[in-house]
């Protein structure tokens, strides 16, 4: 049989097969093609009794962390030391908590890695105070690290004082609830049908636009439901000056309200309520000012200091104000909306993707300097392209973008990924040009990257829908990941097989087949053929347009998967003082209850030395010859133990329920 077969049915890769193989005791060789059908059948049997294991000490793991939470739930976690960097495997077993949960929470703080991807030191000390740690860093490590150069490099040159520092379009991010009428307000503003170009009124991915008002420009940034705004801030990239909180005036505060606030805030930013649709019949200015002081946003007219802006984007009402608002606000900040136009050109990135004609392009927010036709660009160490040609958010072709505008460019190696800095360099000569012999799979923004090769053993016994998904744009591929990652329940979790940019390929079809994945296309379809493979395969395709509607679709299948919640909790605890029998499959014991009130149980742990050892029932539990339903703290009682038959004097019984 041949080694790419055997791991295909195993739903692992080649190479990790033949590496986990030694430790197995198979010794087939690293470069191994095939193996012999008799030793492949010893492979398979043993292959399943290690996920078996696993599965088992995964259950015991999840089981006993009940005991080892706060009255508010959350982990008593404590001091861990880890390096400047650290994979997320390492980062999680340092917590000692299941590899999922620290995905999701940093899923949830924008950061999309797998299992085995680094992440830098204060990436790692904010997901572990999520989690109740306080993270140190290790004694002999500094706190610089080449994956944040870019982003202090940025606050250096933003920070410095120069002569010929000017004022520059303040950058404006418009943020609230979906269909609170955010696109339409840009649409307003900007006199052009915006909305049109969006499916179903619903903004897909991040653009940069600019405006002309009292012959001063301003720059806006427009997000899809904050997910890659969210990104964006994760990554430390601070690429707005000024915030639109947009509250529809008939529908108030709603979750994703609330969680814009909470964005706005986190990043300090000062901040204007435009209330929209204040034409409606059902309109509630009051009730509205309302909501929002009883998250402590005061408006002025109460003797707050957050001002209200009631708009109708409709009827363009308010939207005058809304402007000179933005302006003062603007004028009040002038000292941090300042830079040298005159230096290299430093940005970050709001928006890639790979154009068929053009290759990879992207929207890059010009912070300071000017970025000119012909100019060398890099990201980090590496050489990342020319510049050959710049547009602005119209499509006109531009010869150059001062601080402050958004600029498309065309001419780069890679695209590079939402949230990093590009620089103009001066020289070249000392830079990495191999960019385009990288590996795909270091090329997170549009390459496909899978997100986990092994079943995660802490989720091993919950259901699972299996994705790939295909974007067209980065900022989607992202958006599309927060927001499936919040959909997660502790019965369903999702699993991400692949993640890319561009069309669905036959290896996709490939990858799914062998997986049970579907494949959710956004923005991209298959061609002809790969349709027809995916037939004849029964790999089921998704394509949509709506990332809203996606969602949706998820969320239906979530709630089909999803049985009742069960949690366990941990009720008694006995010490075992005698071994009265033992079978095959069960022990009779006797001991002595020191914690709690026991009763029969389906779900008891044996511990020996503060290490969980199995996991099985209590039938039925007998105080002086007689069965018992129930036995409390200080009694003696005897027991019977369906399980492994591993039981010792002083070893503890765990009893859940």
């Amino acid at each position: 049989m041949n080694v790419s077969e055997l791991a295909r049915r195993l739903k692992v890769t080649s190479n990790e097969l033949l590496e986990k193989l030694p430790g197995m005791g198979f010794d087939i060789g690293r470069r191994a093609i095939k193996v012999d059908d008799r030793l492949a059948m010893k492979i398979t049997e043993a292959w399943k009794n290690r996920e078996r294991q696993l599965r088992e000490q995964a259950k015991l793991t999840e089981i006993r962390a009940v005991a080892e939470v706060d009255a508010d739930g959350k982990p008593i976690g404590g001091d861990i030391s880890i390096p400047q960097v650290i994979t997320v495997r390492d980062f999680s077993a340092r917590m000692n908590l299941p590899i999922n949960k620290v995905l999701t929470t940093l899923m949830k703080s924008g950061v999309l890695a797998s299992m085995n991807e680094r992440i830098d030191f204060d990436t790692a000390s904010i997901i572990g105070q999520d989690l109740g740690f306080n993270v140190l860093l290790e004694a002999g490590e500094t706190e610089s690290a080449s994956d944040v150069t870019g982003q202090e490099k940025l606050k250096g040159i933003l920070a410095e004082e120069s002569l010929t520092k000017a004022t520059r379009p303040p950058v404006i991010v418009v943020m609230g609830h979906v269909d609170h009428g955010k696109t339409k307000i840009l649409d307003a503003i900007r006199k052009t049908d915006v909305v049109a170009t969006e499916s179903g009124g619903i903004t897909q991915h991040i653009g940069a636009y600019q405006v002309h008002k009292n012959g001063r420009l301003i720059t806006f940034i427009d997000t899809p439901g904050h997910e890659a705004f969210t990104a964006m801030r994760s990554r430390g990239a601070r690429v707005a000056d000024i915030a639109i909180l947009v509250v529809a005036a008939d529908d108030g505060v709603q979750p994703q309200t609330k969680e814009a606030i909470k964005i706005i805030q986190d990043a300090k930013l000062p901040f204007v309520v435009a209330i929209n649709k204040i034409d409606k019949p059902e309109a509630d200015l009051e009730k509205t000012k309302s909501d929002l002081s009883a998250l402590g946003l005061l408006p002025e007219d109460w003797g707050g200091d957050v001002v209200c802006i009631p708009v109708s984007a409709k009827e363009g009402t308010g939207i005058d104000d809304l402007l000179e608002t933005l302006l003062l606000v603007a004028d009040l900040n002038k000292e941090s909306i300042m830079s040298d136009p005159d230096r290299l050109a430093i940005g970050t990135t709001i928006e890639s993707k790979v154009n068929k004609g053009e290759g990879p392009v992207a929207t890059i927010l010009i912070q300071a300097g000017t970025l000119h036709v012909g100019d060398n660009l890099c990201l980090g160490e590496d050489f990342c392209g020319k510049v050959r040609a710049l547009k602005d958010y119209k499509g006109m072709e531009i010869k150059e973008a001062l601080p402050g505008m958004p600029a498309k460019i065309i001419g780069l190696k890679l695209a590079p990924e939402v949230g990093s800095i590009v620089e103009v360099c001066k020289d070249i000569k000392n830079l990495n040009r191999d960019i385009k012999y990288k590996k795909l799979s270091q090329q997170k923004d549009f390459s496909l990257t899978s997100v986990s090769q092994v079943e995660d053993t802490s989720t091993a016994n919950a259901k699972s829908i299996n994705l790939i998904i295909k974007a067209d744009v980065l900022g989607s591929l992202e958006a599309i990941l927060e927001s499936l990652a919040k959909k997660e329940t502790p019965e369903v979790k999702i699993k991400i097989i692949a993640k890319g940019l561009g069309i669905i390929t036959e290896a996709d079809i490939a990858k799914a087949e062998a997986t049970g994945a579907k494949i959710i296309g956004f923005k991209v379809k298959p061609q002809i053929a790969v349709a027809t493979l995916a037939r004849d395969k029964k790999v089921e395709i998704k394509i949509y347009e709506v990332i809203y509607h996606l969602i949706e679709d998820i969320e239906e299948e979530i709630k089909l998967l999803a049985t009742q919640e069960k949690k366990q909790k941990m009720v008694g605890k006995l010490e075992v003082m005698k071994v009265f029998r033992k079978e095959h499959a069960s022990m009779i014991v006797g001991g002595k209850v020191i914690e709690g009130d026991l009763v029969p149980t389906n779900t008891a742990i044996i511990v020996r030395n503060g290490e969980a050892l199995v996991v099985g029932k209590v039938t039925r539990l007998e105080s002086f010859r007689k069965a018992v339903e129930h036995v409390v703290e200080g009694q003696e009682c005897g027991l019977t133990f369906e399980g492994k038959p591993v039981i010792e004097e002083k070893d503890i019984i765990e009893f859940y329920n």
